[in-house]
C-alpha cells in the first residue's frame, strides 16, 4: 500500500510541477506584454488592458478555471479539451496563465514606473535608442524591484495548482484526497503537505539567492 500511495503521489507531483512550469513560461511574457499595454499612450488599448486585468483580478481563479474548462462545451457544444488528462492540464495552464499574467503585469508596471525618469533621460542624452534604454537601464533595475513581489506570487502559484482538482486533473492534492475517499487513509494528505513545503522551501532559497545576487543595485 505504501509504495502504491507513494507512486500515485509522485505522479500527482509531476502534474503539479508541469502546471507550475508551463504557467510560468506563458504568464511571465504575457504579463510583460500586458504591462506595456497598460502603459500605452493609446487610451483605448490602455483602457482595454486595465479592464481585463480588473476582471481577472476581481474574480476567483476557481471560477475562471471552471469557465475555461466547461465554457467551450456549453457555448460551442464541443469539448475542445477532449476530456483527457492532457486536456485538463492544458485547460488548467491556460486559466492559470491568464490569471497570473494579470497579476504579474501590475508588478511589472510598478517596477518599470519605479525607475527614475532621469535615468531614462540620461540614456537619451547619451544617444541610446528606446530599446537600448529599456534593456540596459530600465530592465535591470526593474528586475531588482519586482523580485520580492514576484516571489510571493510564484510561491502562491505552487499552492494554487491544487485548484486543478476541481476539473479532475490528477495533481498532487487530488492524488492524496483520492486515497482518503476510497480507502479512508489520511496520511497521504499529510505527505502532500510535505511535498508542498519542500517545493516552496526550494523556491524560497532560490529567490533569496537571487535577491542577494541583485544587491549590487543598492
Amino acid at each position: 500500500m505504501f509504495f502504491s500511495v507513494t507512486r500515485s503521489l509522485l505522479d500527482g507531483l509531476l502534474t503539479t510541477f508541469q502546471i507550475f512550469i508551463f504557467t510560468l513560461l506563458f504568464s511571465l511574457p504575457l504579463g510583460l506584454i500586458l504591462a506595456f499595454g497598460a502603459m500605452s499612450r493609446w487610451k483605448a488599448l490602455r483602457g482595454l488592458i486595465q479592464t481585463i486585468v480588473w476582471i481577472i483580478r476581481g474574480t476567483p481563479l476557481m471560477l475562471q478555471l471552471i469557465i475555461i474548462f466547461y465554457g467551450p462545451g456549453l457555448w460551442l457544444h464541443h469539448n475542445i479539451w477532449s476530456g483527457s488528462e492532457a486536456g485538463r492540464i492544458t485547460a488548467t495552464v491556460v486559466a492559470f496563465s491568464i490569471n497570473y499574467a494579470c497579476y504579474f503585469s501590475v508588478i511589472f508596471r510598478g517596477g518599470i514606473e519605479g525607475v527614475p525618469v532621469g535615468q531614462r533621460e540620461a540614456g537619451e542624452v547619451l544617444g541610446m535608442t528606446k530599446w537600448q534604454i529599456f534593456f540596459k537601464v530600465t530592465l535591470l533595475q526593474m528586475v531588482k524591484r519586482v523580485v520580492p513581489p514576484m516571489s510571493n506570487e510564484i510561491i502562491t502559484l505552487v499552492k494554487d495548482t491544487s485548484l486543478a482538482r476541481i476539473i479532475a486533473a490528477y495533481e498532487l492534492t487530488f492524488a492524496g484526497y483520492s486515497f482518503m475517499k476510497s480507502n479512508g487513509l489520511t496520511w497521504p494528505l499529510f505527505y502532500t503537505g510535505v511535498f508542498y513545503l519542500l517545493f516552496v522551501g526550494i523556491l524560497t532559497l532560490l529567490f533569496n539567492y537571487i535577491e542577494r545576487r541583485l544587491d549590487y543595485f543598492r
